[in-house]
């Protein structure tokens, strides 16, 4: 071996070993808004049982947000303290955009 590639290999092992300690430092996000507040949107159907049913459950007629709406939300980190409902359609439209985000990435 080389003396050049013999100072490449203990350089790297001294870098891999070096490396971690210097990682200690933690950044933390909140993984919850305050108050309780969460982005939640469900799939819902726009039938008078499913408005009912949802009124019971959360104590307000659902509010529908499309798949822009969901997406501009969730950029500027907007919550709402009861979850929004979407129509399958708009579900669909949303995975789309995500997924050619995530494509870009």
């Amino acid at each position: 071996m080389n003396r050049l590639t013999l100072s490449a290999a203990v350089l790297t092992l001294a870098a891999s070993t070096a490396l971690p300690a210097f990682a200690q430092e933690r950044v933390s996000f909140p993984t919850r808004a305050p108050d309780g507040a969460e982005r939640v949107v469900m799939i819902c159907e726009q039938d008078a049982a499913t408005r009912r049913a949802f009124r019971r459950e959360h104590g307000q007629a659902p509010a529908f947000v499309t798949a822009e709406q969901a997406l501009q939300a969730r950029s500027t980190g907007q919550v709402w303290a009861v979850p929004r409902c979407m129509t399958a359609r708009e579900h669909t439209r949303l995975v789309s955009t995500l997924t050619a985000y995530a494509a870009v990435r």
